[in-house]
């Protein structure tokens, strides 16, 4: 009975935290479908990512608020709708509310199959940008969670060797703890430059963070 209580005590202070959150009130006034648009409009502004005419592709997109925020920086007029002058290329494993001109796989991009279907799409395009938000499901066991993260890590880091123009980026989320430093290590000896950011937009509790590698060193060639 009293971990019930605990865990109705939780919930609430969540709920409360959230409808109370700067960013959860801003997403809703500008149209956004969740607050993690503003984590990579912080990286973006940071760094200057992204610019109209790239070819990006967002890993994880779902429910579609990263894809929400490329449509409107690649926009003339950073408009959700109407011209789009790029290409964006979204993928999840949960299905998606279509977001204008975004093309959208749903699959799961440790699948062999699901990446073909994304090599397809991008129909020989060398890539500007990925993006990627994809987390595993947490089972709370460190050791299993960060195995599953570095995994899913290492994949979008492996198709960013193998579709990212020379000086194009790859931004992934990641957690602060096991293995952390391993994935440093493998950006940096992936990427000319690499960078970890925790934005604003990152809850203060939470140990997300971001990683960004812009300019490709080492290169794993595409299976003809």
């Amino acid at each position: 009975m009293k971990a019930k209580t605990k865990s109705k005590k939780v919930n609430k202070t969540w709920l409360n935290d959230h409808v109370n959150d700067t960013y959860v009130k801003l997403a809703q006034k500008e149209g956004y479908r969740a607050r993690a648009a503003y984590k990579l409009k912080e990286i973006d502004e940071q760094l200057s990512l992204i610019k109209p005419g790239n070819v990006v592709v967002d890993l994880g997109c779902a429910p579609g608020a990263w894809c929400q925020y490329l449509r409107r920086r690649m926009s003339p007029a950073g408009a959700a709708t109407g011209t789009l002058n790029g290409t964006i290329i979204g993928l999840d494993i949960l299905p998606m509310e279509p977001v204008e001109d975004v093309t959208f796989i749903q699959g799961d991009f440790r699948e062999e199959e699901v990446l073909a279907q994304l090599e397809a799409a991008l129909q020989g395009r060398i890539v500007d940008v990925v993006v990627s938000d994809m987390a595993p499901n947490l089972t709370g066991i460190e050791s299993t969670d960060a195995t599953r993260i570095a995994h899913l890590i290492e994949l979008a880091v492996d198709f960013a060797q193998k579709h990212l123009k020379d000086d194009g980026a790859l931004v992934v989320k990641l957690f602060h703890g096991s293995g952390y430093s391993d994935l440093v290590n493998l950006f940096k000896s992936t990427f000319r430059v690499v960078k970890p950011i925790k934005p604003k937009a990152s809850r203060d509790k939470s140990s997300e963070t971001f990683l960004v590698g812009m300019g490709v060193k080492s290169r794993v060639s595409v299976n003809p």
